[in-house]
């Protein structure tokens, strides 16, 4: 019997806010895609998303809004899912730091790190941001004292505190590092760390005690857990670690991919990675630190009023065509730039004139020549080989691509072949091979090969777009035949001969850029 496979795949857990703008869906959307694409190909997947709810900043807020902190985060939390909902967004589980599942195991874990020496107790004076729940040195500021990370003014904090000897674990996190090169991807954000790391780790504090809206250390309950301990610890407390029921852990963990932005990649490659060492435990396989999506104006904030908002996107544009600018929009490893003038260029282009006008033409020549009725195809010739032989190849290609999270690539190689398609009909002419009688088995390949690849292309496409396929079976005549719809059936030749094609509607109208706000 062979071994089940799996893949464990997570997104940071969001900081509860109304601001979560289009680059926060990009992290979300593209662990999605991911996670859809090893199902399809046969993995057992666990897709993990969820919100940090704890943190001074939070209290602050919620008292701001007269409001309790767990009334404050309840409701924003309630967008979060509705977000993920509206953009189909298929988690297996939404973890929040606030629930019992995951207090308990970070109040053992706390416990396990003080009982063997790995946390002490020190009083600490520094420069703190309270927006990014970070500790500074005064030599890591930025001229004015403000936060390297946001920009924003730090205060001065003087408290008890207690520490994590992260010094003790950094030659062994650089020993892991380098023998696992593809550990941090891409290798600019593999470079950045090994740097980091060498320029001396210091000891991490680990608790608070200005403020009590967070998890009580068991052992000092003057003491809450600070962001880093509490936050990053939810990659495990999903999963049931160190509990009565701890088979989602044995089966899921180490994780396949943390995928992060790349402004978080030193928390999940360095102090993550040294908790885990500490534990005992084995370390996620890969941490990749994707690209921001930025506009001309630089990163989006609120404060700055550049923000766009996805589900604003979504109702004027419709979701395949907003996941499918996300996803082929940002190289693997760099920053995206985004302009609504470019989201329509993609939907004109990429969309209507390629990929829709391809299913809308194709589908209205069989229902004029064959009354809708797909023929048997003859015998091969001119270029059916290379166009049979693209088609047999991008599975793989896409499967090379997922595997090292190259989601742009991955989009990219199947417009490749919707492209190689369109050059096809253009070399073959169909319309022109109708008005010969004696070309009829000539006509019966070429229009079978188009829809064959068209089938093939809606079942490559679907992690990607999930409405594109229930749009495109219908037109293709497959909606009842599933067996056609899985990545197993991307084989040449299982469209059978006497599929009835249906003329449709344009699956992407084309969008007057002059109409543009």
């Amino acid at each position: 019997m062979s071994q089940e496979k799996t893949f464990y795949i997570t997104t940071p857990i969001y900081y509860p806010s109304d601001n979560l703008h289009i680059g926060h869906a990009y992290t979300t959307v593209a662990a999605d895609a991911v996670a859809r694409f090893k199902r399809a190909t046969g993995y057992n997947v666990w897709f993990l998303t969820g919100s940090d709810e704890h943190g001074q900043k939070i209290e602050r807020k919620a008292k701001e809004k007269g409001q309790s902190p767990q009334e404050y985060v309840d409701k924003i939390v309630s967008g979060f899912k509705h977000l993920w909902t509206e953009l189909e967004v298929t988690y297996d589980d939404f973890i929040r730091t606030t629930e019992e599942r995951h207090k308990k195991v970070v109040q053992q874990i706390f416990q396990k790190l003080y009982d063997q020496g790995d946390i002490y107790k020190a009083s600490y004076e520094g420069w703190y941001c309270t927006p990014c729940e970070t500790f500074w040195t005064e030599s890591r500021l930025e001229d004015g004292r403000v936060c390297p990370d946001c920009g924003r003014p730090v205060e001065l904090v003087q408290e008890e505190s207690y520490f994590f000897r992260m010094s003790k674990y950094a030659g062994t996190l650089l020993q892991h590092i380098e023998n696992n090169p593809e550990f941090i991807q891409p290798v600019s954000r593999h470079n950045e760390m090994v740097s980091f790391i060498k320029s001396g780790l210091d000891d991490l504090c680990v608790t608070r005690t200005t403020f009590d809206w967070g998890i009580q250390v068991p052992f000092d309950t003057d003491h809450v857990a600070y962001v880093w301990v509490d936050a990053l610890a939810n990659y495990i407390s999903a999963l049931g670690y160190n509990t009565g029921d701890d088979s989602l852990y044995q089966k899921f963990w180490p994780a396949d991919v943390h995928l992060v932005g790349k402004d978080i990649v030193r928390f999940h490659t360095v102090i993550w990675p040294i908790i885990l060492l500490a534990l005992g435990l084995p370390l996620p396989q890969k941490v990749v630190g994707h690209g921001w999506m930025l506009l001309d104006s630089g990163k989006m904030s609120k404060s700055k009023g550049n923000v766009i908002y996805p589900l604003e996107l979504k109702e004027k544009y419709g979701l395949d065509a907003v996941r499918y600018y996300l996803l082929r929009e940002i190289p693997f490893g760099d920053d995206g730039y985004y302009s609504e003038e470019a989201l329509v260029h993609r939907i004109n282009q990429d969309l209507a004139n390629d990929l829709g006008n391809l299913f809308n033409r194709t589908a209205a020549m069989v229902v004029k020549y064959f009354d809708g009725v797909l023929q048997e195809p003859g015998a091969l010739q001119g270029p059916d080989t290379e166009l049979i032989n693209l088609a047999q190849d991008t599975p793989q290609t896409l499967v090379n691509y997922m595997d090292n999270m190259e989601v742009s690539g991955a989009v990219a190689s199947v417009g490749k072949l919707v492209n190689r398609v369109n050059k096809y009909l253009e070399e073959t002419s169909p319309w022109a091979l109708a008005k010969d009688p004696g070309q009829k088995d000539r006509l019966n390949t070429v229009l079978y090969n188009v829809v064959e690849c068209m089938r093939q292309i809606t079942v490559m496409i679907s992690p990607f777009m999930p409405e594109f396929p229930q749009r495109a079976w219908p037109l293709l005549g497959l909606e009842n035949n599933t067996e056609l719809h899985s990545w197993e059936s991307l084989v040449w030749g299982k469209l059978p001969g006497g599929t009835k094609l249906k003329k449709g509607k344009p699956l992407f109208p084309r969008i007057d850029p002059a109409a543009l706000d």
